[in-house]
């Protein structure tokens, strides 16, 4: 029942979307000059107080294709590491991940011949796989990436001229082996489905504390706040070595920078006082009470035994390789007795040898709120909170909408590792600003010119009459494009608004498409869409 109301439900849609797109055409110029219009919509689809909100959830339809048929088939995802047959589709300027969706348009004979198979083959029924094609730069010859994504047909429609119309949705990432052509003419390839990794959390063995035993006369110091480098400085002072504890011939002065760096941070994680992890068992903190520590060589430890036993080193011809006299730090480490004083002195050592903020960086979960926030605040909508417990999905799905060239979503595409994957886009939700065009350089639109006008995001791909699949970034202005040619409102992506070809001013390249609203009140009443496959990214 469900699914015949949401049938029913878009089949009243696109039913409005025609009586829409019958009326007649009226297109109003807007002076790219007014600002005040411009803030109004930016980022929400060109909300308005004095216009008709678009409504977003019309380009998702991808009602241009027509009526096309829901296949009901899910196939259950295929096991990590398998190898297996399917038919190829090459899809130049266009990079497919997992959940997103694809359509396409099918007149060539071989990609028809690969639909086909698709839907009556027997091991991965409805599914194609899909490659990204390129030209390479220095000679012009076409390469094929050898990291792909395979795509369900969830809609199809077979046209009387022969041609097909099918909507599909990406599922899992594969290795391209070897590519041919099967006897029926259709374009295939041996594929190796990759084995995605779970999302990574801190491990508590990393992060965990050790249980310090509680001493009242140790209570000032384990609620000290942890040391800085002054701080470090003044235990120097008391222990009545800071005078050459970074002179020329000390043990730090005979480290390389990184090594110093690296010493610093164990020591101060050493005395950090980072609070107790609350999920500690009745258990633990009985032991915490009553239990005599009995220490064993940490990794800590072993460390700085390894740096004191460097300070010892004597060179071949008798002389000390380093100063005699130890740093203090040292010597604080090696002055405590553990009789004496509580393991809280040094409060809740790490267990291993790293800080715990540097697993931190590579915690899944930590880096998908960044990365849901940095969304957030930059495209405004739609909102990722769903994804931030899914962080494989959400890496995905940001790589899928986030407006940067296709060789770089290419790149996002073949990092193997969700906490990887997270770290890249953080990194080019921060530094992409500018957009320019692939052929002279000319700056084409900023990171601030981005403009929602699909349920799906910033970013989507759509399939033109003539076969062809662009991936389209929309922007709500631009530099250096002009438009040529009368709208056209047959076959737009984005109904109730016609389309002009845009192409660069400089080098004459089609940048795009312009597109003009057929009803006066409609907000935004113009718009950009650029793409992707056509730009260069500018972090600078």
């Amino acid at each position: 029942m469900e699914d015949n109301a949401i049938s029913e439900n878009e089949r009243l849609q696109i039913e409005q979307i025609r009586e829409l797109e019958s009326e007649e055409l009226e297109v109003e110029e807007v002076d790219d000059d007014e600002s005040s219009d411009d803030d109004d919509y930016r980022g929400s689809a060109g909300a308005s107080a004095s216009g008709e909100p678009y409504d977003t959830s019309l380009v998702a339809m991808h009602s241009y294709l027509g009526g096309v048929e829901d296949t009901r088939n899910r196939l259950a995802f295929l096991d990590g590491g398998a190898v297996l047959t399917l038919p190829l589709f090459y899809l130049e300027g266009v990079v497919l991940f997992p959940e997103a969706t694809l359509p396409l348009r099918v007149i060539f004979p071989n990609f028809i011949a690969g639909v086909e198979r698709a839907m009556r083959q027997a091991d991965a029924p409805y599914t194609i796989g899909v490659v990204r094609v390129y030209r390479d730069s220095d000679y012009g010859r076409i390469k094929f990436s050898t990291t792909g994504t395979t795509a369900e047909i969830r809609q199809y429609r077979r046209l009387e001229d022969g041609s097909v119309n099918v909507v599909t949705r990406g599922q899992q990432r594969f290795r391209l082996r070897r590519r041919f052509i099967d006897a029926g003419g259709a374009l295939c390839g041996e594929v190796h489905i990759i084995q995605e990794d779970l999302p990574l959390r801190t491990p508590r063995e990393a992060v965990g504390k050790l249980a310090p035993l509680r001493n009242s006369q140790a209570s000032s110091i384990s609620q000290a706040t942890p040391l800085n480098g002054s701080q470090l400085n003044r235990h120097n002072c008391e222990e009545g070595n800071d005078s050459d504890a970074m002179s020329e011939g000390s043990f730090e002065g005979e480290l390389s920078s990184a090594e110093r760096r690296l010493h610093q941070s164990a020591l101060i994680s050493s005395y950090s006082t980072d609070v107790r992890d609350e999920s500690m068992s009745s258990d633990d903190e009985k032991f915490d009470r009553h239990s005599e520590f009995q220490p064993e060589r940490s990794q800590l430890e072993e460390y700085i035994s390894s740096m004191h036993s460097k300070y010892n080193i004597h060179s071949a011809d008798g002389r000390p390789g380093v100063s005699k006299r130890a740093p203090s730090h040292v010597q604080l480490y090696n002055k405590v007795e553990w009789g004496k004083y509580s393991v809280g002195q040094l409060r809740d050592a790490p267990r291993a040898f790293w800080p715990g903020w540097v697993y931190r960086m590579y915690d899944s979960y930590s880096l998908a709120r960044r990365v849901a926030d940095r969304w957030k605040q930059i495209v405004k909508a739609p909102s990722m909170d769903g994804f931030v417990m899914k962080p494989d999905l959400l890496s995905f799905h940001i790589a899928s909408k986030i407006p940067v060239s296709e060789s770089t979503r290419q790149e996002l595409l073949e990092i193997d590792g969700t906490s990887y994957r997270l770290r890249r886009e953080i990194e080019l939700l921060e530094s992409f600003d500018k957009l320019r065009c692939k052929t002279c350089q000319t700056l084409i639109a900023r990171r601030s010119d981005m403009l929602v006008m699909s349920s799906d995001g910033p970013l989507g791909a759509y399939a033109n009459p003539h076969g062809f699949v662009h991936e389209v970034m929309t922007v709500m202005k631009t530099n250096g494009i002009a438009v040529t040619g009368r709208p056209v409102k047959e076959f737009s992506w984005f109904p109730r608004y016609a389309w002009s070809i845009a192409e660069c001013t400089m080098c004459g390249a089609q940048m795009g498409w312009y597109f003009s609203a057929t009803q006066k009140k409609l907000r935004p009443q113009a718009f950009w869409g650029i793409r992707s496959s056509q730009v260069v990214d500018d972090t600078n």
